[in-house]
């Protein structure tokens, strides 16, 4: 008598003809950045074994040798999988304020800093008249104990 239930034929042609169908490639558009970037999902299908979803970007500029791409904080914690939901129009534009006003601030401190900051690189700037000389140890090798 045959068991019923699976058989490793039927597993393998089942297995066949689901290769040969079309995969879904192309994903659904979720959003965009400030930098231009455009942000891409597949969802996950569990009827098929894929548990988690696929995301990606796709960078603003059109140079195929330049690597160097902006992410938002917000997209790229959401391609990484650290956020459920993609970020909202409003908490990008709120973020993206306060990334301005930080920078402002930055470089107001900068310029109220900078008169310091000559000072102190006048005196550091003496060279080898900034340490202290000791008359035990030599200060040329082959020279002597104190001699120039």
């Amino acid at each position: 008598m045959a068991k019923e239930g699976r058989s490793i034929l039927a597993y393998i042609f089942r297995n066949f003809i689901n290769s040969l169908r079309p995969r879904r490639i192309s994903g659904d558009l979720v959003g965009k950045d400030y930098y231009g970037n455009k942000y891409y999902e597949i969802p996950p299908n569990p009827k098929i074994g894929k548990r988690k979803a696929s995301r990606w970007f796709v960078p603003q500029t059109t140079d195929k040798y330049d690597f160097i791409h902006e992410v938002s904080p917000e997209w790229e914690a959401w391609l990484r999988g650290r956020r459920k939901d993609p970020p909202t129009e409003e908490e990008l534009s709120k973020n993206l304020e306060i990334m301005k006003q930080k920078q402002l601030s930055a470089k107001e401190i900068d310029k109220s800093l900078s008169a310091s900051k000559q000072d102190v690189v006048e005196k550091e700037s003496k060279g080898m008249e900034s340490f202290p000389k000791y008359d035990e140890y030599e200060v040329m090798p082959g020279k002597g104990k104190g001699n120039n």
